[in-house]
């Protein structure tokens, strides 16, 4: 499940609005609105098993069904936080301003190259979904090529999930799905023409495609034909190869699971190969669901095309590769094997063994993050102190840096080069500053693009720290803050805490511009570094992962005990939120420390980890967090599970949980059982609310008005709950 869209829930909107208001207003008692009866009860009708010697009660297990009992309640649940929400003076006036706001900015989301052509995947001004555009050159002018809205059925958005082009730039593979499902459909577009070619392949909501260096087709992954809420859905998968204008029914199987018995394929590896210009060597590679660390093969591409390759191992998860690039007969590896800010390994196509590897790059105090080799040599994006690097291994072995326009992070979707054409392009952007699209040249200059046009913003006003706070074990958590010039630390301000800590995930400096309108009224937005994710390498990753999880939720409080302590903010004007796995943190935080924080959101949140592996995203997340089927396993995951730390009669302070009833990732049927829970148990009388979006998933290919309306309600939340006199409902 990995996590949800942070960069589009931050980075959407510009402040063009509520900037003479930065100032917080002093606190108020909350008060309390409550329609109606409330919100509607959950039938409890309790399911008690024992595991491992441990008795477990799931009052609410009826729900993983998601029969037409838990749709009525879960829409209804919808309602009756629609109906509260509405209610709060000055959410409407937020939500207008973040639309305005959201339209003035371009927001882009990746760059590639195709012969002289470069392809760009945007986010227009005014618009409310990315579409794919190409200009001839740097300095071309766009073309439209694909808008997902042509595919839109009615009641329901389309998204443009993933895309590639040929590496001539003749033909763009792309995914569209509808309404935030990521159930993806590829299709094939004839660039010159722009007309889409008629096969059609459905279930590659994770597609991977690599094209032939030839262009003549590409290979790809695709799902089991099976039903998308089956337990099976996700597992044995398979990697086939698609000739352009050819029926796909013809399409040929070319790894993974029973194809080729001297490869061993797990039921939740996810099997690609991927081909590259320039080079005779095809790599096959499995994904072991969320396991960062792969398993690779290497044989002759023509061999593999002919149907008999002689498949040879390059690593398998021991080797702690997480990621590889191929240049000619060179085989790039990243890996933190003894060495957890990682390091790069080089193998040649006549002995890929990782045994054979030499070290072409050591780990240092950076982290490295990525590889991409380029036809000039090999790009390296890294990250130290919360800033990004970016280095250049040149063919003669010598590692240059490349001096960046300004101290921010790089964006990891935008991160790019290919062995066809010269240097790398890359987005960089800070908590106050907005992105820009980057080219690096061998030189290492770098050339600003007007890929990103800049926004009418006024960043001045802004400002952003970062530092490091001490948790309760001694081990220092790196801590972001931003908030608006001039703040007083008196602990009058509201502040957001965001934590995640999953999939050695980084929580990298985003441009705050949706954000914004809540610093503009004396709000302080922190980011809580947390261990499980990957901001001090895969030692830290490590530190909050399985039996360690702990340290995710409780660097959590620490933090928000250090920003309490410092000024920052007060107990009751403190907020924290989280999504996807960042659901276990905040779940766990706020069942762990009910008085800690005002209010707790819960954003499409993993909130009952012992059934979480029993939905269809659940067996490739094993690796991450564990199996019950394990007795360790279970230990951990028990503690992870927010569900079962609620207990009656506990004061807990107002939670905003949110779901889409698309959702592949965390089955909406979670946050439903959370809401049940605390609302059935809170003696608090705080609102306990479960916001559910209909045409929508994970949050993945939400369009921008869905996060405008999202963010309005959840800044409004939060100021009411923290006590702001202009946001307190009328009684």
């Amino acid at each position: 499940m990995p996590h949800f869209t942070r960069r589009t829930f931050l980075a959407s909107t510009a402040s063009l609005a509520l900037a003479a208001a930065a100032r917080a207003e002093a606190y108020v008692q909350p008060v309390n609105f409550v329609p109606g009866s409330g919100p509607p009860v959950a039938p409890m009708l309790p399911v008690t098993e024992t595991l491992w010697g441990h008795e477990v009660t799931d009052r609410y297990r009826w729900m993983e069904a998601q029969g037409p009992e838990w749709q009525a309640y879960i829409r209804a649940q919808g309602e009756y936080a629609a109906k509260v929400l509405a209610a709060i003076p000055g959410r409407d006036a937020l939500a207008g301003a973040i639309s305005k706001n959201t339209g003035a900015v371009a927001m882009v989301i990746s760059v590639q190259t195709g012969g002289e052509a470069v392809f760009i995947e945007r986010r227009p001004a005014g618009a409310n979904t990315s579409k794919l555009f190409m200009r001839d050159g740097v300095a071309g002018a766009d073309t439209l090529l694909i808008d997902p809205d042509n595919y839109a059925k009615p009641g329901e958005h389309a998204e443009l999930d993933w895309w590639q082009a040929s590496p001539d730039g003749a033909y763009v593979v792309f995914g569209i799905s509808g309404g935030g499902s990521e159930r993806s459909v590829l299709r094939v577009l004839d660039v010159a023409k722009n007309t889409v070619l008629p096969e059609t392949i459905d279930r590659t909501n994770w597609a991977s495609p690599s094209w032939l260096p030839d262009g003549s087709g590409f290979c790809y992954n695709r799902l089991q034909d099976l039903p998308p809420d089956s337990l099976d859905y996700e597992k044995n998968s398979l990697c086939w190869l698609h000739r352009l204008n050819t029926d796909p029914a013809q399409d040929v199987k070319l790894f993974g699971h029973g194809v080729d018995a001297a490869v061993a394929v797990q039921d939740i590896d996810a099997p690609g190969i991927a081909a590259t210009p320039g080079s005779p060597v095809a790599i096959g590679v499995l994904e072991t669901g969320v396991q960062n660390e792969l398993t690779l093969y290497a044989a002759p591409l023509a061999d593999v095309l002919a149907g008999h390759p002689a498949w040879a191992k390059i690593c398998d998860p021991a080797d702690d590769v997480t990621s590889f690039t191929v240049s000619g007969e060179e085989i790039f590896l990243l890996t933190h094997k003894h060495a957890s800010h990682y390091k790069v390994l080089k193998v040649t196509a006549d002995k890929p063994q990782v045994a054979n590897a030499v070290e072409v790059v050591p780990q240092s105090k950076a982290v490295i993050r990525a590889i991409e080799a380029a036809q000039d040599g090999l790009y390296i994006r890294e990250l130290d102190a919360g800033l990004a690097g970016l280095r250049r291994l040149g063919p003669d072995g010598k590692i240059t840096q490349v001096e960046l326009p300004f101290p921010g992070a790089i964006d990891e979707d935008s991160f790019y080069a290919d062995t066809l054409h010269d240097g790398a392009w890359f987005g960089l952007e800070s908590w106050v500053r907005p992105q820009t699209i980057c080219r690096a040249a061998p030189d290492g200059t770098v050339t600003q693009t007007d890929i990103a046009p800049l926004p009418p913003i006024d960043v001045t006003p802004y400002a952003s720290e970062e530092v490091f706070t001490t948790a309760r074990d001694g081990v220092g958590v790196p801590l972001s803050i931003v908030y608006r010039n001039g703040l007083k630390r008196d602990g009058s301000a509201p502040l957001l805490l965001e934590a995640y800590g999953a999939y050695g995930i980084t929580l990298d400096p985003v441009f705050m511009a949706r954000w914004l309108p809540f610093l503009d009224a004396g709000g302080v937005f922190a980011v809580a570094h947390v261990r499980g994710g990957g901001e001090l390498g895969e030692d830290w990753h490590l530190a909050g992962q399985k039996a360690q999880k702990y340290h995710t939720w409780q660097d959590a409080e620490d933090c928000m005990l250090h920003l309490i302590q410092a000024g920052y903010t007060t107990h009751r004007r403190a907020a924290v939120i989280g999504g996807s796995a960042g659901g276990i943190t905040v779940g766990r935080l706020l069942t762990e420390r009910p008085d800690l924080v005002a209010v707790a959101i819960d954003m499409v949140g993993v909130s009952d980890a012992l059934r979480s592996e029993f939905s269809p995203n659940g067996p490739p997340n094993i690796p991450e967090f564990g199996t019950v089927k394990t007795e360790q396993g279970f230990h951990d995951l028990l503690a992870m599970d927010a569900c079962q730390h609620v207990h009656e009669g506990v004061k807990y302070p107002s939670v905003l949980l949110t779901t889409g009833l698309n959702d592949p990732r965390v089955s909406p049927w979670e946050p439903s059982k959370m809401a049940a829970r605390l609302q059935a148990a809170t003696a608090s009388g705080n609102p306990v609310l479960l916001r559910v979006e209909a045409d929508a998933g994970h949050g993945i290919g939400s369009t921008r008005d869905q996060r405008d309306q999202e963010t309005a309600d959840i800044m409004a939340f939060i100021l009411w709950r923290t006590g702001d006199s202009r946001y307190q409902p009328r009684v």
